[in-house]
């Protein structure tokens, strides 16, 4: 909880240095704030992640690993949300996490998720035994924009230097660009669409986390 908080000040410090409306005395007391949080008492908490199943997707890949991830927003553009969870084929969690924004849209958040999720992907692997050039990664998502983009829009953007049929540029171009650069990083990654809101326990749970995480920053 303190780190969702925490995250959430840095969010609106941020926003507030773009809009170039932050002055000494907001960096100040969003410091008093950070201060104040970092020593309320963390709670233990049971974790419903504990209840999630192996994930089915790479089920008989040992090797592979699978990536679930949502994203939203209250108006669009609004204040949104992402979250990510990383299991291996027997169900144990390696990595999860939730991010939250004042200002961004549905896509930027859909987009962002698989971005910090494959990056932690990334960076866990050599504690786990495993090289990320020889590791298989199935990312899952109900956004069929970065689904159909990885498959198919990003490859002919690049053969056109980054712009679209019609020579304009795309939008979030900068994290298509990110998201892109994973290919290098992993022996494959593989984009797989599931229907949001049909029952998937992991996806379910990846839009879950991002509301929860939106509810306490609007409340």
């Amino acid at each position: 909880m303190k780190k969702k908080h925490l995250k959430a000040l840095s969010s609106i410090q941020k926003w507030l240095s773009k809009e170039e409306l932050l002055s000494d005395e907001l960096v100040l007391a969003l410091n008093s704030i950070r201060k104040v949080i970092d020593e309320v008492p963390e709670e233990e908490a049971e974790s419903d992640s504990k209840a999630l199943p192996p994930p089915a997707e790479i089920a008989g890949e040992p090797m592979a690993i699978a990536l679930y991830s949502d994203g939203g927003c209250r108006g669009n553009p609004g204040p949104g949300a992402y979250a990510y969870l990383v299991q291996n084929e027997q169900g144990r969690i390696l990595a999860e996490g939730v991010e939250f924004e004042v200002h961004t849209t549905n896509n930027k958040m859909e987009l962002s998720g698989p971005i910090k999720g494959l990056s932690e992907i990334k960076e866990l692997l050599p504690s786990l035994g495993k090289d990320a050039l020889l590791t298989k990664i199935k990312v899952m998502t109900d956004s069929k924009y970065v689904v159909d983009g990885m498959k198919s829009w990003v490859a002919g953007w690049k053969a056109r230097g980054w712009k679209k049929a019609d020579n304009k540029t795309p939008e979030n171009l900068e994290l298509w660009q990110q998201l892109d650069q994973m290919r290098n990083a992993f022996f494959e990654i593989e984009w797989i669409w599931v229907k949001g809101h049909g029952g998937h326990p992991q996806n379910e749970y990846c839009d879950k986390k991002a509301n929860e995480v939106m509810d306490e920053n609007l409340s």
